[in-house]
């Protein structure tokens, strides 16, 4: 079995196509061998009945017995074959003709009524040592002199036509090995000529490495055929480089994250190290290091949520949650920062939600935390929560700077940032947002982010029924 699948697909339809070949020209050659074989035994059993009805007659209308006993060179000349048998005899006599030329042993005939010609049933085969058939056939007349009965059996050897036949079985065998090895080629020339456009595919697919994904197969010139599979390709390599790109892009991201803390560690390590220092120094400098460090650590945990949340690990117990009593208490917990910036919270909520209260928890503070971060100051963040049959919905909105279109989308990406120099005040490691759309997927939900005019901000988190 290994060898047989181990073979090229081109191998493997040629053998295939060659044995169909071989099966239905070796059908085709045996149905004509065997019509051919009936046709020669009919033209036998034909010649014979014609014959024993040709010497009845010749006993009853034109010949005596003495005078067919004087003339057996006349019988010898107009059978016209060396091996056929004509045998004339009384019944229980022996024959007073016999033409046997080969010593055909004569099988023991039943003899019909007088003047009745034989048939096709009555024809009786024999065969010879060497297994040659022998077919013979009888006949009873009265003889023209006293009306005595006289039997007339005649036989035919089918040795010229065994000999036809095993020529003609012979030139079918060669006919279909013949037939099966021009099929073999031909199909191997086609099957080659068809299965082109995959060797091209191949060697194109080939040419594609990290460093050119942006080589793509050739649909247009790939038969019809192959098309849906050039489409379906050319899309995966779709997938796979806007995958790469964010992949390479998450990787500088990280480092660049985890660089600016560990870089500010060391350094504020080396300087204190520098020369000898005070406990308080000292202490101010573990203070900053367990900041920097606390740091690494919250951006650890985001990253370890995301990627357990992109491998669907986290299962989900939902439970129905109050959605007004829920953004009151997230409002009432962000007031102090809010306040800060001049910032106040509208919650305006009814319904339920069937969610994970942590992870929905999580979901709603990350959004509330980005429009305190980003939303201008003195201006009204507001909180907003509706239930229909289909799921519920919470709305977190802000006014602020505009976001262009183009940025809307990416938002949601891992260590994006609109504004680079703002999330740097803000020290935002750029993954809130991340997990915001991680748990709305682990919820069978979905996160969007539109600006229905200008300078305000709405994030849409649609959680499903249950």
């Amino acid at each position: 079995m290994k060898f047989w699948t181990g073979r090229s697909l081109t191998a493997r339809t040629t053998v295939l196509f060659a044995s169909i070949a071989c099966v239905v020209i070796g059908t085709l050659g045996a149905y004509f061998y065997r019509s051919a074989e009936l046709s020669l035994e009919r033209r036998a059993d034909v010649v014979l009945a014609a014959r024993v009805e040709h010497f009845s007659r010749i006993v009853r209308d034109l010949y005596s017995v003495s005078e067919l006993k004087n003339r057996p060179l006349l019988f010898e000349t107009m059978l016209g074959a060396e091996q056929d048998v004509l045998l004339f005899r009384r019944p229980g006599e022996a024959p007073f003709i016999d033409v046997n030329p080969a010593g055909v042993a004569v099988p023991a005939l039943q003899a019909g009524e007088a003047g009745r010609l034989p048939t096709f049933a009555d024809i009786r085969q024999t065969r010879l040592a060497d297994g040659v058939p022998v077919h013979w056939a009888m006949a009873t007349a009265r003889a023209r002199e006293d009306g005595t009965e006289v039997e007339v059996i005649a036989g035919h050897p089918m040795t010229q036509e065994v000999r036809m036949l095993a020529a003609y079985r012979n030139r079918i065998v060669l006919a279909t090995l013949i037939g099966m090895l021009a099929a073999t080629l031909l199909a191997y020339y086609v099957l080659r000529r068809a299965l082109r456009p995959v060797r091209e595919i191949a060697t194109r697919a080939a040419q594609i490495s990290p460093a050119s994904l942006s080589v793509r197969l050739d649909s247009a010139a790939a038969p019809l055929e192959l098309r849906q599979l050039t489409h379906a390709f050319n899309a995966m390599l779709d997938r796979l480089a806007d995958g790469y790109q964010r992949l390479s892009q998450f990787s500088a991201d990280l480092a660049h994250e985890i660089r600016t803390p560990v870089g500010a560690l060391i350094g504020q390590t080396q300087v204190t190290l520098a020369r000898t220092r005070e406990p308080e120094e000292y202490q101010q400098l573990l203070e900053s290091n367990l900041e920097e460090l606390s740091r690494l650590s919250h951006i650890a945990e985001n990253i370890l949520f995301l990627a357990h949340a992109d491998h669907a690990a986290l299962s989900v117990d939902r439970e129905p949650v109050d959605l007004r009593g829920e953004l009151v208490r997230i409002a009432d917990y962000f007031e102090g920062p809010a306040d800060e910036r001049g910032m106040r919270f509208a919650v305006e909520a009814e319904g339920v939600a069937s969610v994970n209260p942590m992870l929905c928890r999580r979901a709603i503070n990350n959004l509330v935390v980005n429009a305190v971060r980003y939303g201008a100051s003195d201006t009204v963040v507001r909180l907003r929560g509706t239930q229909d049959e289909e799921g519920a919905t919470v709305v977190v909105e802000n006014d602020g700077a505009p976001i262009p279109e183009e940025q809307l989308g990416r938002l949601f990406d891992r260590f994006y940032r609109a504004d680079a120099a703002r999330s740097a005040f803000t020290e935002s490691s750029g993954l809130g947002l991340a997990i915001v759309k991680a748990i709305m997927h682990l919820h069978g939900g979905t996160a969007r982010v539109v600006c229905p005019a200008p300078g305000v901000v709405r994030f849409e988190l649609r959680f499903p029924g249950v």
